[in-house]
């Protein structure tokens, strides 16, 4: 069984491919002096150009954890997260609090994918 990374780094890689299943790094944010909403949006942003890079999509997520820094936040990062995720195709999902690894980081997110 042939495991490829790809953006490896001495830490982690960006992606990794197994088996026709897509594991990506942790993503987040473009910019963590936004609010939670434009956290999240540029957050999955990220999460599409990964997917689209390992040959995959939002139809093909089997499951997304979510890690978000105040449950203050929960409905607003749902408004963006329900308008990005096509009808029908919502993953299993977690979300928990949790501390950020940088202050102003609001939102994270892990994803696992099947290939196309």
């Amino acid at each position: 069984m042939t495991i490829e990374r790809i953006e490896t780094k001495q830490r982690m890689s960006r992606i990794v491919k197994h088996n026709g299943t897509i594991y990506l790094c942790g993503q987040v944010c473009a910019d963590a002096s936004k609010d939670i909403t434009e956290q999240t949006q540029t957050m999955l942003d990220k999460v599409d150009t990964l997917l689209a890079d390992a040959g995959s999509d939002r139809e093909h997520i089997l499951s997304a954890t979510i890690y978000i820094k105040d449950m203050a936040d929960f409905a607003a990062m749902n408004d963006v997260w329900d308008n990005w995720v096509p009808t029908g195709f919502a993953p299993a999902r977690a979300c928990v609090t949790a501390n950020m690894a940088r202050e102003a980081l609001l939102v994270e997110i892990s994803v696992i994918a099947a290939e196309k």
